[in-house]
């Protein structure tokens, strides 16, 4: 477990030396370690205004991200649940999109849109997963939160369908994720969204793996499946929609981060857990360091980066976990 512990510890390190360094404008990291210590060096500006909130952002929404797929795997019993499962996404695209539509350009009314969106979708899908008007039902879960997205997906289409083409391009730009809006002031504001959420889930940790075994069986070990569930479902949710309505929607993360760290250190969420935050975290910021360097001038959308990198590493995955 050390050598887990250790691993992680230098990806993390190595991936915010990647996305400090990398970028429109390469630095070296003598140059990066001057402008984190001196305000008057030449790179300071580029450091520390626009590359640490950028890098530090990145990692609070690849971790949340890893997190909140590992919780909902347990939740759902599916190895392929992820952050998107509950139908948020489609919540926040349609909130996005008609921001977009309407031409509207003041600084926060894309993230609130597509924040109230995303919220708005969740409900809707907790309250389509109640059966007897009381118990979560998993599998009804996983339905209710295929339907919405179907449903939002075609309004989405439907707003498109009837936008400009510099509408358009700017709608699938943001769909397809990006870091490119991060400040200081949008770090915080994600921060004072996700750090309750995961110390929640991190705090019962252990109560998820009983979660996992099924209701009866968590149920006679001391847990409450139907208190736990809805802790799971509430707090996944509002890291999701927080990380969506800051950055938009990045694929594969919450799917491939659990997978990996289930390989190498078990299935037990205590380490899980926090295991899938430090390697989401290093795989978004790299996967953005990459998406800034290599078309450099021109960057590409992060979520076509995690997109390339991930279906390949979870094709291998899945191989070898069915071997």
């Amino acid at each position: 477990m050390r050598r887990l512990w250790l691993g992680l510890g230098l990806l993390t390190a190595g991936s915010v030396i990647a996305g400090l360094a990398l970028g429109a404008v390469p630095l070296e990291p003598g140059a990066v370690a001057r402008a984190l210590f001196d305000a008057n060096a030449v790179e300071a500006s580029i450091v520390r205004e626009l590359r640490l909130p950028r890098v530090l952002l990145g990692f609070l929404v690849g971790g949340s991200l890893a997190v909140c797929g590992a919780v909902l795997q347990a939740l759902i019993r599916n190895p392929l649940a992820d952050p998107y499962l509950l139908g948020l996404s489609g919540g926040a695209a349609l909130g996005a999109v008609l921001v977009i539509a309407l031409g509207l350009t003041a600084p926060w009314a894309l993230p609130m849109a597509a924040f109230a969106g995303a919220s708005a979708a969740l409900f809707l899908v907790y309250r389509l997963s109640l059966v007897e008007g009381r118990r979560m039902d998993a599998h009804v879960l996983m339905l209710a939160g295929v339907v919405v997205s179907s449903f939002t997906g075609a309004l989405v289409g439907a707003i498109l369908s009837l936008a400009s083409a510099a509408q358009l391009r700017n709608a699938f730009l943001w769909m397809l994720g990006g870091l490119g809006g991060a400040s200081w002031p949008s770090l915080l504001i994600l921060a004072t969204y996700t750090v309750v959420p995961l110390g929640l889930l991190l705090r019962h940790a252990r109560d998820f793996d009983l979660l996992a075994l099924g209701d009866e069986t968590a149920r006679h070990l001391g847990a409450n499946p139907e208190r736990l569930k809805r802790l799971a479902f509430i707090t996944t949710g509002i890291l999701t929609a927080a990380a969506v309505a800051q950055c938009g929607m990045i694929g594969f993360v919450g799917l491939i981060i659990p997978h990996a760290i289930r390989r190498v250190a078990g299935p037990l969420h205590t380490v899980l857990l926090p295991a899938s935050f430090l390697l989401g975290g290093a795989f978004l910021v790299i996967a953005d360091a990459l998406a800034r360097s290599v078309a450099s001038p021109l960057e590409l959308p992060v979520g076509v980066v995690t997109a390339l990198v991930g279906v390949p590493l979870f094709a291998i995955l899945l191989r070898r976990t069915l071997r």
